[in-house]
């Protein structure tokens, strides 16, 4: 089995996993963390699904102060907009709720970015949902980068791994940081 016919099936696989147990968890500590607490503008995302829950942190980042970029796809790629939690801001594009508004240019000003991901090994590599638009986007940041997990979603095993897939310097469940050596 090559490498994407085995991602394509560890995904399918670990959706299901997810479904089976999935529960709520706030991940609004993390807006204490040294890195998020430090930073000014951080780019973070709109979880849907059974993804890990982001609207208690963003609503936490941007009472913090902080300017809160969201993504919303434009082709192949992410564009940051700029979001000040206005739920009527927000449009609905095949199940994930994007940013209306003028894109973010300045993406060297970032400090921090959040992404989702379906599992995360412990070399900080990420399995997500399969558009490879955060393995675009990431090498195009300076950020500091986090991905948002449930609890048992860290992988003991190496997950494979193609040579755009780009590694994250941290995961974060509702209970812990875990940061990797870059």
């Amino acid at each position: 089995m090559g490498q994407s016919e085995e991602k394509s099936a560890l995904r399918t696989r670990y959706r299901h996993e997810r479904n089976e147990r999935y529960m709520e968890h706030s991940f609004q500590f993390l807006a204490t963390s040294p890195e998020i607490s430090q930073a000014k503008i951080i780019a973070s995302y709109m979880s849907y699904g059974d993804e890990p829950d982001t609207s208690s942190l963003n609503t936490a980042l941007i009472k913090a102060g902080k300017i809160l970029l969201l993504p919303r796809i434009n082709g192949d790629q992410l564009d940051w907009v700029k979001w000040d939690g206005s739920k009527s801001s927000l449009v609905a594009k095949k199940k994930i709720l994007e940013p209306a508004g003028d894109v973010f240019n300045d993406l060297a000003t970032i400090d921090v970015v959040i992404v989702p991901a379906l599992r995360i090994d412990r070399s900080g590599y990420r399995l997500g949902q399969g558009g490879g638009y955060y393995d675009r986007a990431l090498p195009k940041l300076r950020a500091w980068s986090i991905g948002l997990i449930h609890p048992d979603e860290i992988s003991s095993e190496d997950l494979p791994r193609q040579e755009w897939d780009q590694p994250l310097n941290a995961a974060a469940t509702p209970d812990l940081v875990l940061r990797f050596r870059r």
